[in-house]
């Protein structure tokens, strides 16, 4: 299989379970994940399903970087301030409705019920930019 220079990991993910063969370590060596700090959680009425804009920060190397996520029914706006959670951050821009671009690809479980996402975190307060290995 051949794996383009930028890619999806969410296609990636599924490209994997059809084939039914392991990751390779090459290939999950690409995969750039960092903790950040959401700073701001803004409403996306312009998202098909229930989402919301997130503001992350990720350190001085990194920077701040948007995104947007499914996570509506487990979280409201208020709990996710101040969270830390892990990210994808080596993924291009993705444009997510009109007017939002999305630069980083937050983590979290499916849950069992469709919609509910249990976001990834650090166990406790560490710091932003930090690599997932």
């Amino acid at each position: 299989m051949k794996i383009p220079k930028t890619f999806n990991l969410r296609r990636l993910a599924k490209i994997i379970m059809e084939e039914k063969r392991d990751l390779k370590w090459e290939e999950f060596e690409r995969v750039d994940m960092r903790v950040g700090t959401i700073i701001q959680v803004d409403d996306f009425p312009e998202a098909r399903k229930p989402a919301y804009q997130l503001t992350i920060d990720f350190g001085e190397a990194i920077g701040i970087r948007k995104s947007s996520a499914q996570i509506t029914k487990r979280y409201n706006k208020e709990n996710l301030v101040n969270r830390q959670i892990v990210a994808v951050v080596n993924f291009p821009k993705k444009q997510i409705g009109r007017k939002f671009m999305s630069e980083c690809l937050v983590l979290g479980a499916l849950g069992k019920e469709e919609g509910d996402v249990i976001l990834l975190s650090p166990d406790s307060k560490i710091e932003n930019g930090l690599k997932i290995s």
